[in-house]
């Protein structure tokens, strides 16, 4: 069975910083892609980040870019979220996902449980 388990969400005053996890298992892990999505009240759920664990390259919606930072660690089975400069619209319950590299939740194959991040002004 595949899982994904979410780990580090809280609350931050704006400027803050957390680093979320997502412990991987039931799949190859080094053979797919992982993501991060987040999705606000009454707003679709969107990626923000992707990494491929075939060949180490990341990828960052230009919202996130420069703040945030992805990271694997692939005997852990496990990648990270790291989240500088947080502001309020950062708000959201963020996901971990497994399949291709897309802000589009339609292709993900997997998800994670989620956890809520709350960035305060």
């Amino acid at each position: 069975e595949v899982q994904l388990v979410e780990s580090g969400g809280g609350l931050v005053q704006a400027g803050g910083s957390l680093r979320l996890s997502c412990a991987a298992s039931g799949f190859s892990f080094d053979d797919y892609a992982i993501g991060w999505f987040r999705q606000a009240p009454g707003k679709e759920r969107k990626g923000v980040s992707c990494i491929s664990n075939i060949n180490g390259r990341t990828y960052y919606t230009d919202a996130v870019k420069g703040r945030f930072t992805m990271s694997s660690d692939n005997a852990k089975k496990t990648v990270y979220l790291q989240m500088n400069s947080l502001k309020p619209e950062d708000t959201a319950v963020y996901y971990c996902a497994v399949g291709p590299c897309t802000v589009l939740a339609d292709y993900v194959d997997y998800w994670g449980q989620g956890t809520q991040v709350t960035v305060s002004s």
